[in-house]
């Protein structure tokens, strides 16, 4: 590539592996690092060593924790009947800011989509299930972005949960369909889960 480097060349391809970054963001982001001051680098550099040696996922609900179980699942007073599933880790984040929800959390880490060939054996259902007989769960509020998938994913998790005899709620929809719950703001998330209607 003229004007550039060979390494330069391999940090933007590293980078355009990165959700949402394109080629031109990936050489900006390249540009900016190698004008930054050394130390900036290695602070982001050492910041991503030990996000990955140190960081990982709850083995109850799947969320994002340094510790197992995570704070949520271990905390006694979160309420144990009542489980929010949702599609990312980040969608944990975005419900727990808004301070509406008390219950326990459920990580499908996806979300159904035939044509990426993603199935159900491939989203942690069968944990869910597992959890919701083995808490006395008595609610389920399924928290599925408002997308063709989501509501997809929505439908088939009302169809497995139904026959345990729990009840099965979803968030209302203050948020636009196709958009995401990570990019939706505290009070539209807040409203969504105060609003949560009975799947029927």
């Amino acid at each position: 590539m003229l004007g550039s480097s060979e390494k330069i060349e391999r940090l933007i391809q590293e980078l355009s592996k990165m959700p949402t970054i394109g080629r031109r963001t990936a050489q900006r982001i390249a540009l900016y690092l190698l004008k930054a001051p050394r130390g900036e680098v290695t602070s982001l550099v050492n910041a991503l060593v030990e996000m990955k040696d140190n960081v990982g996922y709850c083995a109850e609900c799947g969320a994002i924790t340094e510790s197992d179980p995570c704070a949520i699942c271990a905390d006694p007073k979160r309420e144990r009947s009542a489980i929010c599933v949702v599609e990312e880790p980040g969608n944990v984040m975005g419900i727990e800011k808004t301070g509406e929800y008390r219950g326990l959390y459920h990580v499908l880490h996806g979300r159904l989509s035939p044509l990426d060939g993603v199935g159900p054996e491939d989203l942690s259902i069968d944990r869910l299930t597992e959890r919701i007989k083995a808490l006395g769960v008595k609610e389920v509020i399924i928290a599925t972005n408002p997308t063709v998938e989501g509501e997809a994913t929505c439908s088939y998790l009302a169809q497995v949960v139904k026959p345990l005899g729990v009840k099965i709620t979803t968030i209302a929809r203050g948020i636009p369909m196709g958009s995401d719950l990570d990019l939706a703001d505290e009070m539209t998330l807040a409203r969504s889960i105060q609003g949560r209607g009975e799947v029927k």
